[in-house]
């Protein structure tokens, strides 16, 4: 999970912050009320969320695909499957009467690519359920993949990746992942490879589709003004007969992305005027260590938090304009990030002074109890505010599910609730304090030049 997404609300609940923990249910009771679940023959889950606060609902489908399944030679794939989705299939031979009938259902409809999942969504009147699953599902089963669409789409995503490709931000990420990464960069790269993209054929578009595009590797997900035993009539009369696959990851798994040996640096230059700074160590696997991911949420919390010492001692000391600590949720190694921006004149002592922070993290001392209890609790409100929107609540069981399993979405704020100082230092030392890390630094020249910046000297712990 994103930690930093969470901050915004922080002052409205600091009156009423200790209160909570007394009066809100566990969440697992609340999802189970609202939650309803049917898994079909072929082995495509559904998951339905009832809402009827107004006459809409999203009609949303996960697969588990993304950068993650990537060699280098599909580098940008997945992604590039994502935009022949909307294209022709066999039930709408040409792509302009496929999204002729998403306008007369009234749809909005997008997708999405990230390392370990692939959406496609549309939010309608809550009449148009039925239309908006049945508009899906030629798009799932049987698309046509015509080369003068794919060569328009190819044109298309290599526009995003130049768009991209003109950010030093971008830039600096890139180089940096290439280190976080060693060997692995194609499964973490969603963007892709410019030449991959610019190559790619229909023959590789249905090899995805062959092998990840399966009902026993999809999930659909309905939320808002619906009924559950309706959905799933529509969606057993739709989808069932879906033909299942093989699992995709059974005989061909994902290999073990390697560990860090040695820490490592780099240097982008960029016409910026603050200095950003990067530091970046390999995170815990949610599927190999999901005790760690409930504990990395929760250590996100407490730094971030304005009134904690690690804010204090870098923020209010005035060495930083701000500072964010983040660790992204994968099965696949998701990272952990600590970021923030300084002047070039400050940069070799917020850089001391951040360093000196993060070899306490494991000291029995530095996390308290009643801040520990105030962030667990903030957690759950926030957690139960993201259920109101239909639309943002599908798309979260749907990352949920791809990349560790309704299950774990479904225990999250309760396990986090068990987390203590303990687990936050036993999270420090396994994966933050004394380990290997990628330290990342975008300064302009002249900056650069001032300070006879040096790779070298930025490298961390050996």
């Amino acid at each position: 999970m994103k930690a930093g997404l969470l901050r915004r609300a922080t002052i409205a609940f600091v009156t009423t912050i200790c209160l909570l923990p007394a009066v809100l249910p566990a969440q697992r009771a609340e999802l189970d009320k609202i939650i309803k679940r049917r898994v079909l023959s072929n082995g495509l889950e559904i998951i339905v969320i009832e809402n009827h606060g107004v006459p809409l609902a999203t009609v949303e489908v996960n697969v588990r695909n993304g950068s993650f399944t990537q060699t280098p030679e599909y580098a940008g794939l997945a992604h590039m499957y994502e935009h022949m989705f909307f294209r022709a299939n066999s039930e709408y031979p040409q792509s302009e009467m496929y999204l002729d009938r998403a306008a007369q259902l009234g749809a909005v409809f997008n997708g999405t690519t990230q390392e370990e999942t692939v959406s496609y969504y549309l939010t309608v009147p809550a009449d148009s359920v039925r239309g908006a699953i049945q508009w899906l599902t030629p798009a799932l089963r049987a698309p046509l993949f015509l080369e003068n669409e794919l060569a328009v789409e190819r044109q298309v995503v290599i526009g995003e990746y130049d768009r991209n490709e003109s950010s030093p931000f971008f830039q600096l990420q890139r180089q940096m992942d290439t280190k976080l990464y060693p060997g692995n960069y194609s499964r973490k790269n969603v963007i892709g490879d410019r030449q991959v993209v610019a190559t790619t054929t229909p023959e590789k578009m249905r090899f995805i589709q062959h092998k990840y595009y399966i009902p026993n590797n999809s999930v659909l997900i309905v939320a808002g003004d619906v009924k559950p035993d309706s959905i799933f009539a529509i969606a057993e009369n739709q989808l069932g007969s879906w033909p299942r696959g093989p699992d995709p990851f059974a005989t061909d798994p994902i290999p073990d992305i390697p560990p860090l040996t040695a820490s490592d640096a780099v240097v982008a230059e960029a016409g910026v005027n603050a200095v950003s700074v990067l530091l970046q160590w390999q995170g815990p696997s949610v599927g190999k260590d999901p005790k760690s991911t409930y504990a990395a949420d929760v250590f996100s919390d407490l730094l971030n938090d304005p009134r904690s010492r690690f804010q204090q001692r870098l923020v209010d000391s005035g060495l930083w304009q701000g500072v964010v600590v983040n660790y992204y949720t994968l099965n696949h190694t998701g990272p952990i990030t600590i970021s923030g921006q300084t002047s070039p004149e400050k940069l070799r002592q917020a850089l001391a002074a951040l360093d000196a922070e993060i070899k306490k993290l494991d000291d029995p001392a530095y996390f308290d109890p009643d801040e520990l209890k105030a962030a667990q609790a903030h957690r759950s409100v926030t957690s139960a505010f993201g259920r109101e929107e239909a639309s943002a609540f599908a798309h979260t069981l749907g990352f949920w599910w791809s990349v560790a399993s309704l299950e774990y979405y479904m225990g999250y704020v309760d396990n986090m609730a068990h987390q203590s100082t303990a687990d936050m230092r036993a999270y420090a030392d396994k994966y933050i304090v004394g380990k290997p890390r990628i330290t990342g630094v975008l300064i302009s020249p002249e900056g650069r030049q001032q300070i006879h910046l040096t790779v070298d000297e930025l490298k961390g712990p050996k």
